[in-house]
C-alpha cells in the first residue's frame, strides 16, 4: 500500500479528505489517512468492531466492491485536546442500491496528530433512530 506523504495540518482536512476517498471509492487513499498504529479501530453500523489496518482496508474494500455509498457529513460537534480532536458528525447515507432506503448514521470520528500530520485512530458509525434530521448548519436566527 502507497503511503500518503501529505501532512494534513488539522483533522477538518482530513476529514474533508476521508470523505472525499469513500465519495470516489478510493481504497488506497482512504487508508493512507488513518494511522499507523495496531490498536486503530472502525466500527460500521450493525457491524463487529474491527481492529488494524487489515481488517479495516478489508471491510472497505468489501462494501467498495458492492457498489460503495455516498456519504454527507453535516452537525459536526467537535471536542478539542492537545493531541486529539473528536468530531461526531451525522452522516446522510445515499446508497447505489435502489433496494436500500437513504439514511443517517451518527458517527464519530478521532483523530490523533502525529509527526506526520493528522491521522484516523478511530470512525465509529451507528444507525441513527428517528427521521434525519435537518441540516442546521446554514439556518438563520432572527
Amino acid at each position: 500500500m502507497p503511503k500518503i506523504n501529505r501532512i494534513f495540518a488539522n483533522p477538518s482536512a482530513i476529514e474533508h479528505a476521508f470523505y472525499d476517498a469513500l465519495a470516489r471509492g478510493d481504497l488506497d487513499l482512504l487508508m493512507t489517512l488513518w494511522a499507523d498504529e495496531d490498536e486503530i479501530v472502525c466500527i460500521h453500523p450493525g457491524s463487529p468492531r474491527l481492529i488494524g489496518n487489515a481488517a479495516i482496508r478489508a471491510s472497505w474494500e468489501a462494501i467498495f466492491q458492492h457498489g460503495g455509498v455516498h456519504i454527507t457529513p453535516m452537525d459536526c460537534h467537535e471536542t478539542h485536546t492537545t493531541m486529539t480532536v473528536i468530531h461526531n458528525v451525522i452522516e446522510q447515507i445515499r446508497s447505489n442500491d435502489p433496494d436500500q432506503e437513504n439514511r443517517h448514521v451518527l458517527a464519530t470520528n478521532v483523530y490523533v496528530k502525529t509527526p506526520l500530520g493528522w491521522r484516523i485512530v478511530m470512525h465509529h458509525a451507528s444507525i441513527a433512530p428517528g427521521a434525519a434530521p435537518i441540516d442546521t448548519s446554514a439556518s438563520t436566527l432572527h
